[in-house]
């Protein structure tokens, strides 16, 4: 579990801003990268169809279309 040790302070307008330490505060953004990529692949699960094909035959599909497009 990620521990964080925020302060709290009010700028000159009285709105609330959180201070955090900077390894606390790229920990943080570390975990939130880490949830984004698990949200994306549980996305992308979501749609598998489970059809696969070799990576040879993946990479000659590219190379088709990329030619096609010159």
């Amino acid at each position: 579990m990620l521990s964080v040790h925020p302060q709290y302070i009010k700028d000159s307008v009285g709105n609330n801003l959180v201070i955090l330490p900077q390894k606390e505060y790229d920990a943080l953004i570390e975990e939130l990268e880490e949830l984004e990529d698990i949200r994306s692949y549980d996305e992308a699960k979501k749609d598998d169809t489970g059809e696969r094909i070799p990576a040879e035959e993946a990479f000659k599909i590219i190379e088709t279309k990329r030619n096609s497009s010159i």
